[in-house]
């Protein structure tokens, strides 16, 4: 994702939410489908398991994009998944300036994703790419580098 544009606290009123109810696909392509959506533009896809009409289970699909992407997000979901029907709507988002800083640590630097709310920094993050590259590396559990990380913070 591009967070240029989260450069300051704002409201975003050209998100678009898509929902759709899957009860008949195969959970291995969700993965595939999750994956697809967000090298195409989504800015977030995530599932919630729901029960359906006579009790089926099943998943609904969320996906979060641009006015500009929906009709690609539409694209993928109609060719991708078993439905045969989607619902979407507007949505305002209220994003955080977000600003990204250098903490040294044992193992080197590591990126910090801070999120500010009227220029108060109330959230931080260690980047998992940093932290997944240093577990790789030397082979201390991700979830450790995490704990070292956040010990710093």
């Amino acid at each position: 994702m591009n967070f240029s544009s989260h450069r300051f606290e704002h409201i975003d009123k050209e998100t678009i939410k898509l929902e759709v109810n899957i009860d008949d696909m195969s959970p291995e392509i969700l993965g595939y489908i999750m994956d697809l959506l967000i090298n195409e533009g989504a800015n977030d896809v995530f599932y919630t398991p729901i029960y359906m009409k006579k009790n089926r289970p099943a998943i609904m699909l969320q996906i979060l994009c641009t006015v500009d992407n929906l009709d690609k997000m539409k694209g993928i979901i109609f060719t991708e998944t078993t439905t045969f029907g989607l619902r979407y709507y507007p949505l305002e988002v209220h994003r955080l300036e977000r600003r990204f800083v250098s903490v040294d640590t044992k193992w080197g630097a590591v990126t910090i994703k801070e999120g500010l709310f009227k220029g108060e920094v109330i959230q931080r993050s260690p980047e998992y790419e940093d932290c997944k590259k240093i577990s790789s590396e030397t082979g201390i559990p991700l979830k450790d580098v995490y704990s070292a990380i956040w010990k710093k913070l």
